[in-house]
């Protein structure tokens, strides 16, 4: 997985880094997570927002939940988290994870854009019975 300049930039402008994480950890865990730059690059700023959190840092019920809203209709809530102790594994646990959900999501809504998929044959009537095929 090659992780282009751009993505990196895409997830250090919309991560906040929230509670069990320090400052100084941001550009660690910005590029840990920059392969999710590019699932995220086709919607607009305004329309992401990341958060990742980290409780019980260190300890046995450690747990990383990386949190993404996407504004658009229905507006998306998308939530990946992990009990891996090991906090690189883990960062890189949640990313794929949301990287499937964002994928998923994508792949949800593509249908609508498609006439041939849209249209829905026509139901027979209740009562009679339906047309022969001849």
């Amino acid at each position: 997985m090659s992780v282009l300049p751009e993505d990196t930039a895409v997830i250090a402008q919309r991560l906040h880094l929230a509670t069990g994480f320090h400052a100084n950890e941001r550009d660690w865990v910005v590029d840990r997570l920059a392969a999710l730059g590019a699932r995220l690059r086709s919607f607009r700023d305004d329309q992401v927002e990341l958060e990742i959190s980290l409780k019980d840092r260190r300890g046995v019920e450690q747990r990383v939940t990386l949190e993404c809203w996407i504004n658009r209709t229905p507006r998306l809530h998308l939530v990946a988290t992990s009990t891996e102790h090991d906090l690189p594994a883990a960062l890189n646990e949640v990313r794929n994870e949301l990287i499937r959900q964002v994928d998923e999501a994508k792949t949800r809504t593509e249908p609508r854009h498609n006439r041939a998929l849209r249209s829905v044959p026509d139901l027979p009537e209740l009562g009679r019975p339906p047309a022969s095929p001849n």
